[in-house]
């Protein structure tokens, strides 16, 4: 697998990024030392340095939160939006510490994921960028056997990693970068281990695969891959959202979206595409329930073709 060209690329990638590890450490700092609660009077301020000079992402936030609140959003809405974005990433800085005592989680579906580690075959969990994808590590107290990989492309991997590193340098997490010659074979090693795979994806870069279906009142494109993946390895799949719920409290939500366990070839196209229909739906549906919390911020609607 490479990675596509840039005229191909999609919006996200091309959009350079406005954080540096410069402040990400500056701001890991004043938290750890002060701590959580003095620290998150710096987010109103960060996130409205953000509304008021990123139009671009101000404008996707509109259209977005348009269609998830089916009104007209006003300026509080849009900056709701942001400082959500913020406070997650801010309360990374302490899970990724090991401070799970700061955080009060609520997890709704626990029994599937004991049912998927019962079976010692492991599963695909597929999340989006949505809420925190992190705090999946605080079930940890609850699941000593949860054991989460995560499975994204090289050059996300090590923008992850440079990040981790300034978070905290003996943060350790798991990742397998896809187009790497023995990628499959640590995916399917992981897998039949009885791990977890952890996938974003609601993403795509631009010149993967896509499968435009509905999602929040028009067709979108979402990316098939994982899908694919699960399908070939004849793995269940299940979607995962820790939503953002104010203050220091997080909901964690596990589903099942498919089973492809004794999934035949001849019928793997179909499956497949019922699946990814699947996860739109169930995406939409959280994004409706907690529309502050998904983080996309560029023009999802937007055909890949598109310049």
């Amino acid at each position: 697998m490479t990675t596509p060209e840039i005229s191909q690329q999609a919006e996200w990638v091309r959009r350079p990024e406005r954080s540096n590890r410069a402040m990400l450490r500056v701001m890991t700092w004043i938290s750890l030392r002060l701590g959580r609660a003095p620290a998150r009077f710096v987010l109103a301020g960060i996130s409205l340095y953000f509304l008021l000079f990123a139009p671009a992402a101000k404008a996707a936030s509109r259209a977005y939160l348009r269609r998830a609140l089916d009104r007209e959003p006003s300026f509080a809405d849009v900056f709701r939006h942001f400082h959500s974005f913020a406070s997650t990433i801010h309360d990374r800085l302490f899970l990724l510490n090991g401070r799970f005592d700061l955080f009060q989680l609520e997890v709704h579906g626990e029994d599937i994921v004991q049912e998927v580690l019962a079976t010692g075959r492991g599963a695909i969990l597929l999340g989006a960028h949505m809420g925190s994808f992190e705090v999946v590590r605080a079930l940890g107290r609850r699941q000593p056997g949860l054991r989460v990989v995560m499975v994204m492309y090289e050059e996300n991997a090590r923008k992850l990693n440079a990040a981790l590193a300034a978070i905290n340098p003996a943060a350790v997490q798991d990742i397998i970068p896809l187009g790497q010659l023995d990628s499959m074979l640590r995916v399917q090693g992981c897998l039949d281990q009885g791990m977890v795979l952890g996938v974003l994806s609601d993403r795509t870069l631009g010149g993967d695969p896509t499968l435009r279906v509905p999602f929040l009142g028009a067709d979108a494109e979402f990316p098939v891959g994982p899908m694919r993946l699960a399908a070939m390895l004849r793995r269940p799949v299940l979607f995962m959202s820790g939503l953002y719920l104010g203050s220091n409290r997080y909901a964690i939500h596990f589903e099942r979206l498919a089973d492809f366990s004794e999934l035949e070839r001849s019928d793997r196209d179909a499956a497949v595409r019922s699946a990814v229909t699947a996860y739109a739906a169930c995406l939409e549906r959280h994004c409706r329930a907690a529309p502050y919390n998904w983080f996309n911020f560029f023009d999802f609607w937007r055909p890949k073709d598109v310049a």
